[in-house]
C-alpha cells in the first residue's frame, strides 16, 4: 500500500509567506540551541538559562560576590523591553543565585518560543536558583517565644555586607542590653530578603544602621 502524506496548512503548492516564517522561525530556534552564542562573565548582554523544560533570558548583575561559578541574574520577559501584563511574573522574583555552568549562552529572540511566556505558563515556583537579595532583621523576643520584628534592613547584594551589618548591630545591642528592651532578647541576624515584603525594609545605604536600629528601638512597643 502507497501512503501519501500531504502538508498540513495550505497545501499544496508553495509554502506561504506566513508558513515560510514559521519554517525560518523553527530553523532558527534550532540553529540557537545547536550553536549558542558564548557568554563571557562580564559581558552586559541578557543570557539564556534554563528553567526545568523551557529556555528563558535573563539579566546579569556584575559584581556579586561567589566567584566565577555563581552570578546573580534576574528573570524577564523575552519581549523586554516591550512586554505586555505578563512581564511582572517575571520581575516579582527579583534576583536569583544562577550557577554559570547553567547558562546556555547569550539571549537570541529565536529562544523566545521556548519560553514559558510562550508556551501560556507561569513560572514554576522552583526555578531552581535560589534568592540573590539578602536583609537583616533584628527581632525581639520574650522567654515564652512571643515578640516582634524591631528593624528589617535590605536589599544587600553582597552577602559580606549582610554580615557586616549584622554584626555591628549585634555588638550594638550586647553593648546596651540591660536598656535596649527590658524582659527582650533583642537579635541581629542574617536573613533572605523577603522581595514580596520590600515596603517593610529600611535601605542600610541611606542611613547608619545603628542609627537606624536606634530609631526603631524608640519607636518600639516595649
Amino acid at each position: 500500500m502507497i501512503r501519501r502524506f500531504r502538508r498540513c496548512g495550505h497545501a499544496p503548492g508553495a509554502l506561504t509567506p506566513e508558513d515560510q516564517a514559521a519554517v525560518d522561525q523553527f530553523r532558527a530556534m534550532l540553529a540557537a540551541l545547536r550553536t549558542p552564542e558564548p557568554w563571557t562573565p562580564g559581558s552586559a548582554q541578557d543570557v539564556a538559562v534554563r528553567v526545568g523544560a523551557h529556555i528563558e533570558r535573563a539579566h546579569t548583575r556584575p559584581g556579586d560576590d561567589h566567584g566565577a561559578d555563581v552570578i546573580a541574574v534576574a528573570l524577564v520577559h523575552p519581549d523586554t523591553p516591550h512586554a505586555a501584563a505578563y512581564a511582572h511574573r517575571y520581575t516579582r522574583r527579583g534576583w536569583l543565585r544562577c550557577e554559570t555552568a547553567g547558562i546556555l549562552g547569550l539571549w537570541r529572540p529565536a529562544y523566545t518560543a521556548l519560553t514559558h511566556a510562550a508556551a501560556g505558563l507561569d513560572l514554576p515556583v522552583d526555578v531552581g536558583m535560589a534568592a540573590a537579595h539578602y536583609g537583616v532583621d533584628v527581632q525581639a523576643r520574650q522567654s515564652d517565644g512571643s515578640g516582634f520584628t524591631v528593624l528589617r534592613l535590605g536589599p544587600y547584594s553582597q552577602t559580606w555586607h549582610t554580615s557586616r551589618d549584622a554584626d555591628r548591630l549585634t555588638a550594638e545591642l550586647e553593648e546596651q542590653a540591660a536598656v535596649v528592651a527590658p524582659g527582650f532578647t533583642v537579635t541581629a541576624t542574617s536573613a533572605a530578603f523577603d522581595f514580596g515584603d520590600r515596603e517593610v525594609y529600611r535601605d542600610p545605604y541611606l542611613t547608619d544602621v545603628t542609627l537606624l536600629l536606634a530609631n526603631a528601638l524608640a519607636e518600639a512597643p516595649m
